[in-house]
């Protein structure tokens, strides 16, 4: 009980309960890339595991430039896919109701929330 008010910030869901909320999940991805950048380092220092327990040295390739000219390339593959949709054919990935006329006297017949709202959807 002590645990849900201290969460919730009072007795019942309230404000301070929706501003932590929100605050936490702002926060969030970036402790969760602090996290990953600090494994990536440990990992990077002391090297993976080899629960073989053989020499693996002559396996070994190191990262740059090997790897790092492959996701170099991969990343500007995706990124200009992304400009090329957004400034050649930027309509192509909308919805199709966005582009009917909006009519402020009438309300629609069927209003439907966006995929992922549909759960919440009676």
């Amino acid at each position: 009980d002590t645990l849900v008010q201290w969460i919730w910030g009072g007795f019942s869901v309230d404000n301070a309960t929706l501003t932590r909320f929100f605050a936490f999940h702002f926060l969030f991805p970036f402790v969760l890339a602090a996290m990953t950048m600090i494994h990536l380092l440990f990992l990077h220092e002391t090297g993976s595991n080899n629960p073989l327990g053989l020499n693996s040295d002559a396996d070994k390739i190191s990262f740059h430039p090997y790897f790092s000219y492959k996701d170099l390339l991969g990343f500007a593959a995706v990124l200009f896919t992304l400009v090329s949709l957004a400034l050649f054919a930027p309509n192509l990935l909308g919805d199709p109701d966005n582009f009917t006329p909006a009519n402020p006297l009438v309300t629609p017949l069927h209003i439907k929330p966006e995929w992922y709202f549909l759960f919440a959807y009676a």
